[in-house]
């Protein structure tokens, strides 16, 4: 058996299949352009101070913003099925769902520019930059809230390629040229920070047309027909959401907005440089929770409780297997990699990297965890996980941060990624009697600490372009020859034999 095991019930989903293989192939780009971007184009364009001054002012928008829509993205994928019909322009569900971007950002605009001072103050005296430049929140946090309710909405038409295309691939190329341009002195850094944020400007714009093309939705609510709805109901479901989607977004973005207030903003753009390296580890996972997902809830529908013992078991043991390939892949190589930043400081990242790695690991071993408890009827108490571990890492970071600077702020997100895990795992198995480990799993653990062992002693090429290379080889050869001597990694050629036609 293998991963395709994960397509297997969802015939009657091909819709969301085909969206689910064009946003994995959209999400691979678009990690590509942000490595090129991050690892190679910004610190050789920006100083550290100004890449620590975009990742800050996006993290804390982003931060604000997923709060901002109070819930309606998640009214909009559980509830929008009731409105639909096109035909009635979906009784002005588009307009119900538009208002509550506008009356979150009146309400925590408010208490942002009521707090203004005391946020300032905070960051005054290790990022300046960003204080200078804190009014530009207001803007780039409302786009950003509108953004993530299109989305939402795209997402209930099935419509979910374009909106990710843009996300990931278009706005990461605009933000290449940015750079590139304000390298090149044509632009002030002022404009270079108003451009910054009118990006998502025309994120959010090209949205608009694109519903407007493939929907020509109303503004006009048909509250008659709402009111039938139970909207009430609705509301209470999404503020509860709304809590779980900060929490879990905010253990993204929460690192480098608490950095900023503890340690230099040139540290700050080391960090978050430096951290995106470990997210090629857990990428797989996302692509296997698009379709996971559907398979799962069927099951679960359908009372199936040994198809999602199969699905949990593969995923863990697949995305296992997978991530302590790029984790070596990764990690045997910093010593070269790091030498190939511009900056020698950079190197300073260097263990940030291996310790974010670990978090990312223990997130791909623990298998599509998320989705069985999200489409379960226990989903409430995984947004009461999810809550508790948003005020635990909070604690990680406040503790961690002031004493370790960046590598506090690693620590901080690695141990909440392992207490995160560890509770889904005792959730999962406490309820329902699923866990997804077995002996092969500690025969993937043995074998990754081995081909460690065999590489590490390896001497270094004075070429680290070739030094990469060769390390890499020699990492795929000896793990993968080891996985399929011990029998981790099933013989494709019996499952193609066998299904040809």
């Amino acid at each position: 058996m293998n991963l395709i095991f994960l397509t297997a019930n969802i015939k009657s989903v091909g819709i969301v299949k085909r969206q689910g293989i064009y946003n994995s192939f959209i999400t691979y780009v678009g990690i590509l352009i942000g490595f090129i971007s991050l690892l190679i184009i910004q610190p050789r364009f920006l100083t550290k101070e100004e890449i620590g001054l975009t990742r800050i002012l996006l993290s804390f928008s982003f931060l604000v913003a997923t709060f901002m829509p109070l819930g309606i993205n998640s009214i909009t994928l559980k509830y929008f099925p009731l409105f639909r019909d096109k035909d009635k322009k979906h009784y002005g569900f588009f307009g119900f769902i538009i208002l509550f971007p506008l009356i979150g950002f009146i309400i925590l605009g408010s208490i942002m520019w009521f707090l203004k001072d005391v946020i300032v103050k905070s960051y005054s005296v290790q990022s300046g930059l960003f204080t200078e430049y804190f009014s530009y929140v207001f803007p780039l946090t409302f786009i950003l809230a509108l953004v993530s309710v299109l989305n939402s909405y795209c997402y209930s038409l099935f419509k979910s390629s374009f909106p990710s295309l843009i996300n990931d691939v278009v706005i990461r190329i605009l933000s290449i040229i940015l750079f590139y341009v304000y390298h090149c002195k044509v632009i002030s850094l002022d404009q270079f920070v108003l451009l910054f944020v009118l990006i998502y400007g025309f994120q959010l714009f090209i949205l608009f047309i694109y519903i407007y093309l493939i929907d020509k939705p109303s503004l006009k609510v048909d509250a008659v027909f709402l009111k039938d709805k139970e909207p009430v109901s609705m509301l209470r479901y999404g503020m509860l959401l709304s809590f779980a989607a900060l929490s879990s977004l905010g253990l993204k973005y929460l690192d480098v907005v608490m950095l900023g207030q503890y340690v230099p903003l040139a540290m700050v753009g080391i960090y978050s440089v430096v951290v995106f390296i470990p997210t090629v580890i857990e990428a797989p996972l996302g692509a296997v929770e698009k379709i996971g997902v559907a398979t799962i809830s069927q099951a679960w529908n359908d009372g199936n409780i040994e198809d999602i013992r199969k699905v949990y078991y593969q995923s863990s043991h697949y995305l296992f297997l997978l991530g302590c390939l790029l984790f070596l892949g990764i990690n045997l190589n910093l010593d070269s990699l790091f030498k190939m930043f511009p900056d020698p400081e950079f190197e300073m990242g260097k263990h940030v990297v291996t310790i974010v790695s670990i978090g990312a690991l223990v997130n791909m071993a623990s298998g599509v965890n998320d989705s069985i408890i999200y489409t379960s009827n226990k989903y409430i108490y995984g947004t009461y996980i999810l809550i508790s571990l948003f005020i635990i890492a909070i604690l990680n970071n406040l503790f961690f941060i002031p004493r370790f600077g960046i590598n506090g702020a690693a620590l901080a997100t690695c141990i909440s990624a392992i207490i995160f895990n560890l509770t889904k795992l005792v959730f999962i198995y406490k309820l329902f009697k699923l866990q997804p480990f077995t002996y092969h799993s500690l025969k993937i653990f043995l074998i990754t600490l081995s081909t460690y062992c065999a590489v590490i002693f390896l001497p270094h090429l004075a070429n680290n372009f070739y030094d990469i290379a060769f390390r890499s080889f020699i990492i795929i050869i000896l793990f993968s020859s080891l996985s399929f001597f011990f029998k981790l990694i099933p013989d494709f050629r019996k499952y193609f034999n066998k299904h040809k036609t």
